[in-house]
């Protein structure tokens, strides 16, 4: 109820994770293969659609934003900074399942832009992985407890009435330990 009156409430670093992050706007073809660069452009070519899908307060800073470090140069696909938690998040798109490098890559982003980008006044920055595919369990052993690093799962398409009724049956399962939904 207090979602449906008040809409999303951003006050800690979880509140702005969307599961999953759904893209069909994006208009992509489902196909079996497609690279992080057309993924990219298409969001950035419907960067306003992308940015309510996101949530609140959003405010877009760069793509492909490059820095240097000891004197490597490394890319971080989309730089924003939400003006509600006042702080950087930075995205980095994985299309294809999520490694353990790619959570350490994305750990490395966010303490660079925390040691050298971010103000004294502003809070830490927020790391998102959006990816194809992930194990929640390889996410839960790699990052630490108080990370600012998240992954989430995109889709590019809901799915059909029958998978989302088997997903929330499967919920259902999960969420009450094999009680029905009659004595819930």
């Amino acid at each position: 109820m207090e979602l449906a009156e008040q809409g999303q409430i951003v006050t800690q670093p979880s509140d702005i994770m969307k599961q999953p992050t759904v893209l069909e706007f994006l208009g992509m073809e489902e196909k079996a293969e497609y690279s992080e660069t057309e993924l990219e452009t298409a969001i950035i070519d419907k960067l306003q659609t992308f940015l309510l899908e996101l949530g609140k307060g959003y405010l877009f800073e760069a793509r492909q934003k490059r820095f240097t470090f000891d004197e490597d140069n490394f890319y971080v696909d989309l730089v924003f900074y939400n003006r509600l938690l006042r702080c950087y998040v930075l995205i980095d798109l994985k299309t294809d399942k999520l490694t353990h490098q790619d959570l350490g890559q994305m750990q490395m982003y966010v303490n660079f832009f925390d040691r050298y980008r971010k103000l004294s006044d502003e809070n830490p920055t927020i790391g998102i992985l959006l990816c194809k595919e992930k194990n929640d369990a390889l996410v839960e052993i790699t990052l630490p407890k108080d990370s600012n690093v998240f992954a989430s799962q995109y889709a590019l398409y809901l799915p059909d009435k029958k998978e989302l009724q088997k997903k929330l049956a499967q919920w259902i399962e999960e969420e009450t330990g094999g009680m029905d939904e009659t004595t819930v």
